[in-house]
């Protein structure tokens, strides 16, 4: 058994950081809990097999699987009696490991099948090989700690984050388009095609990200740039008007006055007393 303890300066490396690496040829029956820890740990089987308990669930894990001990949640593992497991295992703590580990689909099935991925094994080899290194061993350990985070979410995504994510996306773009072209008379649907998505969908997305219509918005952000216009210019109410879309000034006005209360003019002439 090799277990590596490591001293980083946790001040240091706040966001995400090994604190332990190791490996393991257990004994028949070798266990490990009931017992919670602090980190987050993985172990990928390279050989032989065992049982890792967590939430409730027996995972009967063979060759080519990990399993995830999630920071305070009980476990327990088990080495097979006549076929015991062999694995090396990473463990890591910070403030961003969590978020960074949501990524994947890791913590919410806590085994995956790893298979004969070269490039995950990898990355444990190289943790025992930094521990050798004179200085900067902190930063060559979390180097491959995020390449390693990096090929976990690739090989293994989180898709109702990405889903989450994407969603967000539409509704930020949607945002940008509105401030680029709110001068020009856009409608919801010139946004949903810009998109390349459903008027619906659009809708549905965006109220998700901000609370409110895009149709509102849309309305809310002219009325606010026509303010800024009716406050810093002498430009005419027409002129205005025509600015952030309206070709019908009194259309504008009217507009207006349901968002505000008083017509353009009033509040030219209030804002300018001040």
């Amino acid at each position: 058994m090799q277990d590596y303890i490591f001293s980083n300066d946790f001040s240091r490396n706040i966001d995400a950081m090994i604190y332990t690496c190791g490996f393991e040829s257990c004994a028949p029956g070798h266990s490990y809990g009931p017992i919670m820890r602090n980190g987050y740990l993985i172990h990928y089987v390279l050989e032989g097999t065992g049982i890792y308990k967590a939430r409730g669930k027996i995972f009967r894990l063979k060759q080519g699987d990990a399993f995830l001990i999630c920071s305070g949640e009980l476990i327990y593992y088990e080495a097979d009696r006549k076929d015991p497991w062999t694995y090396p295992w990473i463990g890591m703590q910070g403030i961003k490991v969590k978020g960074y580990l949501e990524r994947t689909s890791f913590p919410e099935q806590l085994a995956l099948h790893f298979g004969k991925d070269g490039q995950l094994r990898l990355c444990h080899e190289k943790m025992f090989e930094a521990d050798a290194l004179p200085r900067n061993r902190d930063l060559r350990m979390n180097s491959i700690l995020y390449e390693y985070l990096f090929l976990l979410a690739e090989k293994f995504p989180n898709e109702a984050m990405i889903c989450d994510e994407k969603k967000s996306d539409y509704a930020k773009e949607a945002l940008n388009f509105i401030e680029s072209n709110y001068c020009d008379p856009i409608t919801i649907q010139d946004i949903a095609d810009h998109l390349n998505i459903n008027r619906s969908y659009l809708h549905r997305v965006f109220k998700a990200l901000t609370g409110g219509s895009i149709q509102n918005y849309l309305l809310d952000y002219r009325i606010r740039q026509a303010c800024i216009l009716l406050q810093s210019t002498d430009l005419s109410v027409r002129a205005i008007a025509h600015s952030v879309s309206y070709a019908d000034p009194l259309y504008f006005s009217r507009l207006f006055r349901q968002k505000k209360g008083l017509s353009p003019s009033e509040y030219r002439r209030i804002k300018s007393r001040k």
